[in-house]
């Protein structure tokens, strides 16, 4: 395919996500949007905000990220004029580390329930939209990603999860950022592919899985995107 077909084909793919957007942010029901400043993410949020410019934008501000991903979030927030919310956990990384000791590295399933799972659930139940940068190709635990979902929180509260950008290739999201002009986070010029907290982030490992260099192998998602009650859709990344 040219690269003139690869172009025509992500802007009538863009055009498909902004009437789904536009269908989906008309202000009958709260709505907000998670965004890790991935290229993805970003990608959707532009999209968003462009329909809704005072969508809440949530950032799990963990403690641990690169300092990188924080200074390209600050730099894009202003600019954009997101209305950001960073979402922090209960404890700060001193007090956790005083207490448990790095979980990261002992316990890092604990570890991202305390920092990311937890501040997000808290936040999302304020809500009934979650909209998602998450797709299908980005690992093998999310083939089954739905494009819209009820999503069941831990409190009892279902919200609808929406992952507008769920059959787009990482190619595809890499020309819409060029075609809409979108400045990508600075990490992925170095070779990192999925990125999260800086402890638990490498380059990856397998280079046919993009999520490799996450967790050092030990797992594949933090939590957040996994079903917190039984219901007809388990798992939708993370």
């Amino acid at each position: 395919m040219s690269i003139a077909a690869i172009h025509a084909e992500v802007e009538a793919k863009i055009e498909v996500v902004r009437s789904a957007l536009a269908a989906t942010l008309d202000g009958s029901r709260s709505a907000c949007l998670t965004c890790s400043f991935q290229a993805e993410d970003v990608l959707l949020t532009r999209l968003a905000i462009a329909i809704a410019p005072s969508l809440p934008i949530l950032f799990l501000d963990t403690g641990y990220h690169f300092a990188a991903t924080l200074e390209y979030r600050d730099k894009i927030a202003a600019a954009w004029n997101l209305n950001l919310v960073n979402l922090i956990p209960a404890q700060t990384v001193a007090a956790q580390e005083a207490e448990h000791g790095q979980l990261f590295r002992t316990a890092p399933d604990q570890c991202c329930k305390l920092r990311k799972v937890e501040p997000l659930f808290r936040a999302v139940a304020g809500y009934d939209l979650w909209l998602t940068g998450l797709r299908r190709e980005q690992a093998r635990s999310r083939t089954v990603l739905e494009e819209s979902a009820p999503f069941a929180l831990p409190g009892g509260k279902t919200v609808l999860k929406l992952a507008p950008l769920a059959n787009w290739t990482t190619r595809e999201v890499w020309y819409a950022c060029e075609s809409l002009g979108i400045e990508r986070l600075p990490l992925y010029e170095l070779g990192y592919t999925s990125i999260g907290c800086e402890p638990c982030t490498t380059l990856p490992l397998d280079p046919n899985d993009p999520r490799s260099g996450r967790w050092a192998g030990q797992k594949v998602e933090c939590g957040i995107h996994i079903q917190a009650a039984s219901s007809s859709s388990s798992v939708q990344g993370g």
